[in-house]
């Protein structure tokens, strides 16, 4: 495997499946993930426990993320708000390109990874899908988590969470004008792995990298 770093942005709405492709890539390549929402997630959580998020982004350490709470829907929220403060996403900024920049290469997934974090990356998608089809995956995920809560609640949220994060002054986010958009509306997931695969495969090959492990 080659320890040139290599480095994979991904970004996307909630649930439009970024999480599953950018899992899928990293094992596909050998390469270091990073869900960068558990970040923010990570803050959100420690703000709802009454700290200061800018305070709680600036202490945040590898161990806070693994909190059993961070994929809740009240999470969810918490680190949707805490994300639009500029303060809270100049602390971990450094935390991100460290890691993406790591030897052996690195997939990240987020907001703002192809426009902000790491714009220089070496492959770029936007993972994205219909609102309600988002909506839809979300709520499945939830009730299969004993969540307690309605379409219309999730539906609700997903809506809420794409206009803060796509209107917030801080890192909007949007796809990057170099970046492969993802539309996994009408995918199963087996498709959209395989189209994000020979799409990093393609970015590898034009840089001389395997694209076997």
């Amino acid at each position: 495997m080659s320890t040139a770093p290599f480095t994979v942005a991904i970004d996307g709405p909630a649930a439009a499946g970024k999480g599953t492709v950018s899992r899928a890539l990293a094992q596909r390549f050998g390469l270091a993930h990073l869900d960068t929402g558990l970040l923010y997630r990570a803050v959100g959580a420690q703000t709802l426990d009454g700290a200061d998020p800018i305070k709680a982004a600036r202490a945040l350490v590898p161990d806070a993320l693994e909190r059993d709470d961070l994929r809740t829907a009240q999470v969810a929220q918490a680190a949707s708000k805490v994300a639009v403060m500029p303060e809270v996403r100049a602390a971990l900024l450094d935390f991100q390109r460290a890691f993406a920049r790591r030897a052996g290469g690195a997939v990240l997934d987020g907001r703002d990874i192809c426009t902000v974090i790491c714009p220089q990356a070496e492959a770029k998608l936007f993972v994205t899908a219909s609102d309600t089809v988002r909506a839809a995956r979300r709520h499945a995920e939830l009730l299969a988590r004993g969540d307690d809560t309605t379409l219309e609640t999730v539906l609700r949220d997903v809506r809420a969470r794409d206009a803060r994060d796509a209107e917030r002054a801080a890192a909007p986010m949007r796809p990057a004008d170099d970046a492969h958009v993802l539309d996994t509306s009408d995918m199963s997931i087996t498709d959209a792995v395989a189209a994000a695969i020979d799409i990093v495969a393609q970015a590898r090959a034009a840089r001389g990298l395997p694209v076997e492990r």
